[in-house]
């Protein structure tokens, strides 16, 4: 059985290295962040609209993920095996982005939250030191702590369960490890 797995938190807090190497740990794949490539494309000035079209995107992309790695795993998923799939980015994200910044979200948003299934949810902390980057917006503290929060109200306020990664990236590895391993 495919576990859907997502990688979850505020800008700069390791989501992308964390997906990939549990990826390569667990010898299987992740599906990257639609909004990256999009903005890197399309600019960083966005506009309501264009959370939409992101959220699409990357509701697209995890399907070809998943679509892809049901079909090279086939034999492991139908004699009962488990296998993840790690995701950067859920719609959680993108309905935290739209309220954030514009204090609004789309109903296709709030529609797929409902019907989107997951696994697990790993939720990353702050306490990593800012890396600069093009595309991120919240560099200071604050403003990042309180998007943490907004997080971890979503996730404690949902059935999925959910785990909190915080430490270095071997401490954060590890936590995410045994998490992932509770629900295989």
């Amino acid at each position: 059985m495919l576990k859907k797995i997502v990688i979850i938190g505020p800008e700069s807090t390791g989501k992308s290295t964390l997906c990939e190497q549990l990826a390569q740990h667990y010898e299987t794949t992740w599906c990257p962040e639609f909004a990256r490539e999009y903005l890197l494309t399309n600019g960083t000035n966005y506009e309501f609209d264009d959370l939409l079209t992101i959220a699409k995107g990357q509701l697209a992309l995890e399907d070809e993920y998943t679509s892809r790695l049901e079909q090279q795993s086939e034999p492991l998923l139908e004699s009962g095996g488990h296998l993840p799939l790690f995701i950067d980015t859920d719609m959680y994200v993108m309905k935290v982005w739209c309220e954030f910044v514009f204090n609004k979200c789309h109903r296709f948003i709030l529609d797929q939250v409902g019907q989107r299934n997951y696994d697990l949810y790993l939720l990353c902390h702050t306490d990593l030191p800012w890396v600069e980057d093009e595309l991120r917006e919240y560099p200071d503290l604050y403003t990042r702590k309180k998007l943490g929060q907004i997080y971890k109200d979503i996730l404690v306020n949902q059935s999925v369960p959910w785990a909190e990664i915080s430490g270095s990236y071997e401490e954060r590895l590890q936590k995410a490890i045994k998490a992932v391993d509770a629900v295989l």
